[in-house]
């Protein structure tokens, strides 16, 4: 017999298996009550899902309420994502500065995409003061 955690457990597979095999509709169906009870994977998905009209209509509302639920959760890839939806102004108003205070809540767990990021951002001057060194050691942290 199976008890109910192993369902809950196999219906959470099955949504994770239904995003990457890009069946989003069945995907959104399973992850949605995931990302309601707060799992921080379930919510990163969902906000993707929202944000580019996979499986659903296109919401930026519903995109940038999911991505920050998951980035306040400490998921550093939806911190990067909520850093660019700042950053580029998608899904909310652009507002540089709370964008460079995602990307380094998620460079500071070692997200390379969030090191290079900033390192960029310290290389051009854009919403920190232009610092070639700092930008130097981020892509050194960044591997590169």
């Amino acid at each position: 017999m199976t008890d109910q955690n192993e369902l809950i457990d196999m219906d959470f597979a099955s949504g994770i298996a239904a995003f990457e095999a890009k069946n989003f509709t069945h995907a959104m169906r399973l992850l949605l009550p995931f990302a309601e009870k707060g799992d921080a994977d379930a919510q990163h998905r969902v906000a993707i899902m929202y944000q580019n009209g996979l499986g659903v209509v296109t919401n930026e509302q519903q995109a940038s309420r999911w991505m920050r639920a998951s980035a306040e959760a400490g998921n550093p890839v939806a911190q990067h994502g909520l850093g660019f939806m700042y950053l580029e102004g998608e899904c909310l108003a652009q507002d540089v500065p709370e964008a460079i205070e995602w990307f380094k809540k998620a460079a500071d767990q070692g997200l390379v995409g969030s090191l290079t990021t900033m390192a960029m951002l310290y290389e051009e001057g854009r919403g920190v003061e232009k610092d070639t060194e700092e930008a130097q050691r981020l892509y050194k942290l960044a591997g590169f």
